[in-house]
Protein backbone atom coordinates (compact mmCIF):
# COMPACT_ATOMS: atom_id res chain seq x y z
CA UNK A 1 0.00 0.00 0.00
CA UNK A 2 2.80 2.39 0.93
CA UNK A 3 4.54 1.75 -2.37
CA UNK A 4 1.34 2.46 -4.27
CA UNK A 5 0.91 5.79 -2.48
CA UNK A 6 4.55 6.69 -3.07
CA UNK A 7 4.10 5.77 -6.72
CA UNK A 8 1.84 8.82 -7.11
CA UNK A 9 3.01 11.13 -4.33
CA UNK A 10 6.71 11.28 -5.21
CA UNK A 11 6.32 12.25 -8.88
CA UNK A 12 3.32 14.42 -8.00
CA UNK A 13 5.38 16.48 -5.56
CA UNK A 14 8.18 16.87 -8.09
CA UNK A 15 5.80 18.09 -10.78
CA UNK A 16 3.82 20.32 -8.41
CA UNK A 17 6.86 22.16 -7.04
CA UNK A 18 8.20 22.86 -10.53
CA UNK A 19 4.82 24.13 -11.72
CA UNK A 20 4.33 26.24 -8.57
CA UNK A 21 7.70 27.99 -8.91
CA UNK A 22 7.29 28.59 -12.64
CA UNK A 23 3.72 29.84 -12.26
CA UNK A 24 4.49 32.25 -9.43
CA UNK A 25 7.98 33.43 -10.44
CA UNK A 26 8.03 33.00 -14.21
CA UNK A 27 9.47 36.43 -14.95
CA UNK A 28 12.22 36.11 -12.35
CA UNK A 29 13.17 32.59 -13.43
CA UNK A 30 13.19 33.46 -17.13
CA UNK A 31 15.36 36.55 -16.66
CA UNK A 32 17.86 34.83 -14.34
CA UNK A 33 20.85 32.63 -15.05
CA UNK A 34 19.43 29.56 -16.87
CA UNK A 35 20.64 27.00 -14.30
CA UNK A 36 17.52 27.30 -12.14
CA UNK A 37 15.15 27.02 -15.10
CA UNK A 38 16.95 23.92 -16.37
CA UNK A 39 16.70 22.22 -12.98
CA UNK A 40 13.03 23.10 -12.61
CA UNK A 41 12.21 21.73 -16.05
CA UNK A 42 14.19 18.56 -15.41
CA UNK A 43 12.53 17.89 -12.04
CA UNK A 44 9.09 18.75 -13.42
CA UNK A 45 9.58 16.50 -16.44
CA UNK A 46 10.72 13.63 -14.22
CA UNK A 47 7.63 14.08 -12.08
CA UNK A 48 5.26 14.15 -15.04
CA UNK A 49 6.91 11.09 -16.53
CA UNK A 50 6.43 9.27 -13.25
CA UNK A 51 2.73 10.17 -13.23
CA UNK A 52 2.17 9.06 -16.81
CA UNK A 53 3.86 5.71 -16.58
CA UNK A 54 5.51 3.63 -13.84
CA UNK A 55 9.23 4.19 -13.42
CA UNK A 56 11.77 2.62 -11.15
CA UNK A 57 11.99 4.43 -7.83
CA UNK A 58 15.70 5.02 -8.20
CA UNK A 59 14.98 7.27 -11.19
CA UNK A 60 12.99 9.57 -8.89
CA UNK A 61 15.54 9.76 -6.07
CA UNK A 62 17.49 12.69 -7.52
CA UNK A 63 14.40 14.77 -8.44
CA UNK A 64 12.97 14.12 -4.97
CA UNK A 65 16.22 15.22 -3.30
CA UNK A 66 16.19 18.42 -5.39
CA UNK A 67 12.57 19.35 -4.64
CA UNK A 68 13.14 21.00 -1.25
CA UNK A 69 16.12 23.17 -2.28
CA UNK A 70 14.39 24.10 -5.54
CA UNK A 71 11.33 25.26 -3.60
CA UNK A 72 13.50 27.17 -1.13
CA UNK A 73 15.38 28.86 -3.98
CA UNK A 74 12.17 30.42 -5.32
CA UNK A 75 13.38 34.00 -5.76
CA UNK A 76 12.19 37.28 -4.30
CA UNK A 77 10.91 39.04 -7.44
CA UNK A 78 11.85 42.53 -8.56
CA UNK A 79 8.94 44.87 -7.95
CA UNK A 80 9.30 46.79 -11.20
CA UNK A 81 10.56 50.11 -9.83
CA UNK A 82 11.64 52.44 -12.66
CA UNK A 83 15.25 52.84 -13.72
CA UNK A 84 17.07 56.13 -13.98
CA UNK A 85 16.87 57.99 -17.26
CA UNK A 86 19.98 58.29 -19.38
CA UNK A 87 21.08 54.68 -18.86
CA UNK A 88 21.32 51.96 -21.49
CA UNK A 89 20.56 48.39 -20.39
CA UNK A 90 22.24 45.38 -21.99
CA UNK A 91 20.69 42.13 -20.75
CA UNK A 92 22.78 38.99 -21.27
CA UNK A 93 22.27 35.42 -20.08
CA UNK A 94 24.87 35.79 -17.31
CA UNK A 95 24.85 39.52 -16.54
CA UNK A 96 23.08 42.84 -16.96
CA UNK A 97 25.08 45.89 -17.99
CA UNK A 98 24.08 49.45 -17.20
CA UNK A 99 25.86 52.11 -19.25
CA UNK A 100 25.47 55.87 -19.21
CA UNK A 101 24.18 57.04 -22.57
CA UNK A 102 26.61 59.93 -22.59
CA UNK A 103 30.37 59.44 -22.57
CA UNK A 104 32.62 56.42 -22.17
CA UNK A 105 33.02 55.40 -18.53
CA UNK A 106 36.40 54.43 -17.10
CA UNK A 107 35.01 53.57 -13.66
CA UNK A 108 33.44 50.13 -13.34
CA UNK A 109 31.28 48.47 -10.70
CA UNK A 110 30.66 44.72 -10.71
CA UNK A 111 27.73 43.79 -8.48
CA UNK A 112 26.65 40.48 -6.92
CA UNK A 113 23.01 39.97 -5.89
CA UNK A 114 21.79 38.81 -2.50
CA UNK A 115 20.77 35.18 -2.11
CA UNK A 116 17.48 34.27 -3.81
CA UNK A 117 16.91 37.85 -5.00
CA UNK A 118 16.04 38.60 -8.62
CA UNK A 119 19.08 40.43 -10.01
CA UNK A 120 16.74 42.97 -11.62
CA UNK A 121 15.72 44.16 -8.15
CA UNK A 122 19.00 46.08 -7.92
CA UNK A 123 18.72 47.87 -11.25
CA UNK A 124 16.71 50.89 -10.02
CA UNK A 125 19.39 51.78 -7.46
CA UNK A 126 22.39 50.83 -9.58
CA UNK A 127 21.06 52.68 -12.63
CA UNK A 128 21.27 55.87 -10.57
CA UNK A 129 24.94 55.12 -9.98
CA UNK A 130 25.52 54.32 -13.66
CA UNK A 131 23.78 57.54 -14.66
CA UNK A 132 26.57 59.47 -12.93
CA UNK A 133 29.19 57.98 -15.23
CA UNK A 134 30.02 54.38 -14.31
CA UNK A 135 29.70 51.06 -16.09
CA UNK A 136 27.74 48.71 -13.84
CA UNK A 137 27.82 44.95 -14.42
CA UNK A 138 25.22 43.03 -12.41
CA UNK A 139 26.17 39.36 -12.26
CA UNK A 140 23.41 36.80 -12.75
CA UNK A 141 24.55 34.06 -10.41
CA UNK A 142 23.50 30.44 -10.95
CA UNK A 143 20.44 29.71 -8.77
CA UNK A 144 20.55 33.38 -7.65
CA UNK A 145 23.33 32.35 -5.27
CA UNK A 146 26.33 34.67 -5.61
CA UNK A 147 28.88 32.20 -4.27
CA UNK A 148 28.23 30.03 -7.35
CA UNK A 149 29.02 32.83 -9.80
CA UNK A 150 32.18 32.22 -11.86
CA UNK A 151 34.49 35.22 -11.59
CA UNK A 152 37.26 34.15 -13.95
CA UNK A 153 37.30 36.50 -16.93
CA UNK A 154 34.47 38.57 -15.51
CA UNK A 155 36.30 41.84 -16.08
CA UNK A 156 38.12 40.90 -19.28
CA UNK A 157 35.45 42.17 -21.65
CA UNK A 158 35.83 45.79 -20.57
CA UNK A 159 39.37 47.00 -21.32
CA UNK A 160 38.15 50.60 -21.26
CA UNK A 161 37.64 50.41 -17.49
CA UNK A 162 40.72 51.61 -15.60
CA UNK A 163 39.39 51.13 -12.08
CA UNK A 164 37.04 48.43 -10.84
CA UNK A 165 35.03 48.29 -7.64
CA UNK A 166 33.50 45.00 -6.54
CA UNK A 167 30.16 45.25 -4.75
CA UNK A 168 27.35 43.13 -3.42
CA UNK A 169 24.32 42.91 -1.18
CA UNK A 170 24.20 40.46 1.73
CA UNK A 171 25.71 37.14 0.54
CA UNK A 172 26.63 38.96 -2.65
CA UNK A 173 29.01 41.06 -0.59
CA UNK A 174 30.86 37.89 0.41
CA UNK A 175 31.29 37.02 -3.27
CA UNK A 176 32.37 40.60 -4.00
CA UNK A 177 34.98 40.37 -1.25
CA UNK A 178 36.31 37.18 -2.80
CA UNK A 179 36.70 38.88 -6.18
CA UNK A 180 38.44 41.83 -4.54
CA UNK A 181 40.86 39.43 -2.86
CA UNK A 182 41.59 37.44 -6.03
CA UNK A 183 41.73 40.04 -8.82
CA UNK A 184 44.32 42.82 -8.64
CA UNK A 185 42.31 44.94 -11.06
CA UNK A 186 39.73 45.47 -8.33
CA UNK A 187 40.77 48.51 -6.31
CA UNK A 188 37.57 49.14 -4.39
CA UNK A 189 35.02 47.16 -2.39
CA UNK A 190 31.46 48.31 -1.72
CA UNK A 191 29.44 46.32 0.79
CA UNK A 192 25.68 46.70 1.01
CA UNK A 193 24.45 45.18 4.28
CA UNK A 194 27.31 42.71 4.17
CA UNK A 195 30.80 41.81 5.35
CA UNK A 196 33.65 39.61 4.08
CA UNK A 197 34.27 35.99 4.97
CA UNK A 198 38.06 36.34 4.66
CA UNK A 199 40.62 38.72 6.14
CA UNK A 200 41.11 41.74 3.87
CA UNK A 201 42.66 43.97 6.52
CA UNK A 202 46.07 43.92 4.85
CA UNK A 203 44.83 44.56 1.32
CA UNK A 204 45.25 47.89 -0.47
CA UNK A 205 41.54 48.43 -1.07
CA UNK A 206 39.22 51.42 -0.85
CA UNK A 207 36.35 49.91 1.13
CA UNK A 208 32.94 51.37 1.88
CA UNK A 209 30.43 49.55 4.06
CA UNK A 210 26.81 50.71 3.93
CA UNK A 211 24.34 49.17 6.37
CA UNK A 212 21.00 49.83 8.02
CA UNK A 213 20.52 50.07 11.77
CA UNK A 214 17.21 48.15 11.59
CA UNK A 215 18.56 45.29 9.48
CA UNK A 216 17.34 41.93 10.75
CA UNK A 217 19.94 39.88 8.85
CA UNK A 218 23.18 41.89 8.75
CA UNK A 219 22.76 43.51 12.13
CA UNK A 220 24.79 46.48 13.42
CA UNK A 221 26.54 44.04 15.77
CA UNK A 222 27.49 41.81 12.82
CA UNK A 223 29.07 44.76 11.02
CA UNK A 224 30.92 45.76 14.20
CA UNK A 225 32.20 42.24 14.83
CA UNK A 226 33.59 41.95 11.28
CA UNK A 227 35.50 45.24 11.31
CA UNK A 228 38.85 43.51 11.99
CA UNK A 229 38.52 41.78 8.59
CA UNK A 230 38.53 45.09 6.69
CA UNK A 231 41.29 47.69 6.17
CA UNK A 232 41.72 50.34 8.85
CA UNK A 233 40.65 53.09 6.46
CA UNK A 234 37.27 51.54 5.67
CA UNK A 235 34.38 53.98 5.56
CA UNK A 236 31.33 52.83 7.52
CA UNK A 237 28.02 54.45 6.69
CA UNK A 238 24.92 53.53 8.69
CA UNK A 239 21.58 54.48 7.13
CA UNK A 240 19.20 55.35 10.00
CA UNK A 241 16.02 53.29 10.04
CA UNK A 242 16.97 51.15 7.03
CA UNK A 243 16.38 47.41 6.81
CA UNK A 244 17.94 44.66 4.71
CA UNK A 245 15.34 44.79 1.93
CA UNK A 246 15.87 48.53 1.36
CA UNK A 247 19.08 47.71 -0.55
CA UNK A 248 17.00 46.42 -3.44
CA UNK A 249 13.48 46.71 -4.81
CA UNK A 250 11.96 43.32 -4.10
CA UNK A 251 9.46 44.09 -1.36
CA UNK A 252 9.63 43.00 2.30
CA UNK A 253 11.76 40.03 3.34
CA UNK A 254 10.55 37.63 6.07
CA UNK A 255 12.81 37.82 9.12
CA UNK A 256 13.97 41.36 8.38
CA UNK A 257 13.77 44.18 10.91
CA UNK A 258 11.09 46.85 11.14
CA UNK A 259 12.01 50.01 9.20
CA UNK A 260 12.04 53.37 10.94
CA UNK A 261 12.29 55.45 7.77
CA UNK A 262 10.76 55.31 4.32
CA UNK A 263 12.35 53.32 1.51
CA UNK A 264 12.91 56.31 -0.79
CA UNK A 265 14.83 58.31 1.83
CA UNK A 266 17.02 55.34 2.73
CA UNK A 267 17.72 54.50 -0.90
CA UNK A 268 18.69 58.08 -1.70
CA UNK A 269 21.41 57.78 0.93
CA UNK A 270 22.52 54.35 -0.29
CA UNK A 271 22.93 55.69 -3.83
CA UNK A 272 24.76 58.80 -2.67
CA UNK A 273 27.29 56.89 -0.57
CA UNK A 274 27.79 54.31 -3.33
CA UNK A 275 28.47 57.00 -5.92
CA UNK A 276 30.95 58.64 -3.55
CA UNK A 277 32.72 55.29 -3.14
CA UNK A 278 33.31 55.29 -6.89
CA UNK A 279 34.41 58.92 -6.91
CA UNK A 280 31.37 60.04 -8.90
Amino acid sequence: MLKKVARWVVPGVCAAVAVWVLATRWGSVLSAHPAYLVLLLAVGAAGLLGLIRPVRYRWLVLPLVLVVPLAWLRPFPADGAPLAAGVRVVDRWDSIELRPEQGTPTEGLVFFQGARVDARAYLPLLSRVAERGALVVVVKAPLDFAMLAPTGGLLDGHPEITRWTSAGHSLGGVAASGLAADDDRVRGLLLWASYPAQDLSGRDLDVTSVSGDRDGFTTPQDVLDKRPLLPAGTRYEVVPGAVHAFFGDYGPQPGDGEPATDRARAQDRIVEVSAEALGL
